[in-house]
């Protein structure tokens, strides 16, 4: 999946924060709603110009954005 087919920065929206394309829903929000325990149900019900597609572009980018930004954890030898 390429996930920045489902995003776009423009500073006259939002402050230019990444937004789902087409729409003034941030990233950051979408990622909250997860990290507080919101469902993809609970989520897309309360920003329905938002698709399953675009949730799981919004997790691709946070898994990709922790893999850049995360040090490799050394695992101790058994």
């Amino acid at each position: 999946m390429n996930y920045r087919d489902h995003f776009n920065r423009d500073t006259g929206i939002c402050g230019g924060e990444p937004v789902i394309r087409g729409t003034r829903v941030t990233l950051r929000t979408l990622l909250a709603s997860l990290a507080e325990g919101s469902d993809e149900e609970d989520i897309l019900r309360d920003f329905p110009a938002v698709t399953k597609e675009d949730l799981k572009a919004v997790i691709a980018f946070a898994a990709a954005s922790a893999e850049e930004d995360l040090p490799v954890l050394e695992v101790p030898a058994v």
